[in-house]
């Protein structure tokens, strides 16, 4: 008896076998995550200098390693702010922004380019929205006060991390 492989199993186990391909995804630039934040509002560019003494106290309340940029950071009349981020994810750097109250609480988050294949639902509206109204004061903790997605646990502890830095560094250096 011969035996012959049928076409459509072989095209079948190909496909399972394929490999995932990452791309990145890039949700919203600077200049447009300033205006979902602050539409009718004007801002302006506000480096600041990160000392290491500061870097280490970001550090410690954040566990973050990966050094902060204080470059990409904006200020509006009214004293919001607007500071942009990147974290590691699992393998990948992901890029975020935070808006931040006059009072010091988050307005909002917004990821801006994510390039793992997986774990891209840290990107979805619902799961950023559990860091609005956040301060600096608060745990700011995967499974404390932050909800975890599967799947994107890494992505997910990071940002998380990453806002709570960010929300630190408001409490220290732009409060004033």
């Amino acid at each position: 008896m011969n035996w012959k492989p049928n076409p459509v199993a072989i095209v079948g186990l190909a496909m399972v076998s394929a490999p995932i391909i990452a791309q990145a995804k890039i949700y919203v630039n600077a200049e447009q995550v300033q205006k979902i934040f602050f539409p009718t509002k004007q801002l302006s560019q506000a480096p600041l200098l990160i000392s290491e003494d500061l870097q280490e106290k970001m550090r410690v309340a954040s566990s973050i390693r990966h050094p902060f940029q204080g470059d990409r950071i904006w200020k509006t009349s009214d004293g919001s702010w607007l500071i942009i981020d990147e974290v590691v994810g699992k393998h990948e750097m992901i890029t975020y922004a935070v808006a931040i109250a006059p009072n010091g609480s988050v307005l909002g988050i917004e990821i801006m380019e994510y390039v793992e294949s997986y774990g891209y639902e840290v990107a979805e509206a619902w799961w950023r929205e559990q860091f609005v109204g956040k301060t600096a004061k608060d745990p700011i903790k995967l499974n404390q006060d932050i909800q975890n997605i599967g799947g994107a646990t890494l992505s997910c502890k990071h940002i998380t991390d990453g806002v709570k830095r960010v929300a630190v560094l408001y409490e220290l250096a732009l409060k004033k």
